[in-house]
């Protein structure tokens, strides 16, 4: 769909990378919010959305996370999230949890079953949790 925006005449684009180092996101929202960014659109899931959150209270934030928004504090609920930022949420703990009772269903005589998670991954731990 043509909507007429060409970038570098009437939108531009910043893209910034924190490379893996979670801890340089405050400092690059900031650097955002201080260029007056008009939206702040977070990838990476929970600690970008949650940067630019405690960058800003008025610049609308977007966000896709994979994890709960309104237990993580990213917003006061799914169908009214209030305050500036908004977002897609695939809840993948709900459904971890979900796609184990599926597995257990079809598989009542499974005396184990092994979860794969990577240590590394920031929702690793609400995951195992999740799973338990």
């Amino acid at each position: 769909m043509e909507v007429g925006y060409v970038e570098g005449q009437n939108v531009g684009v910043e893209f910034l990378w924190a490379e893996g180092q979670y801890e340089r996101l405050p400092a690059m929202a900031a650097e955002l919010v201080a260029r007056q960014v008009t939206v702040l659109a977070t990838i990476g899931g929970i600690p970008s959305a949650l940067a630019a959150k405690a960058a800003t209270s008025v610049i609308p934030i977007v966000f896709s996370v994979a994890e709960d928004p309104v237990g993580r504090g990213l917003v006061a609920s799914l169908a009214r999230p209030g305050g500036n930022a908004t977002g897609i949420s695939f809840l993948s703990v709900e459904l971890d949890r979900k796609r184990l009772e599926l597995l257990r269903e079809v598989m009542p005589n499974a005396a184990v079953i092994a979860v794969l998670l990577n240590p590394k991954n920031l929702q690793a731990e609400t995951q195992a949790r999740g799973i338990e």
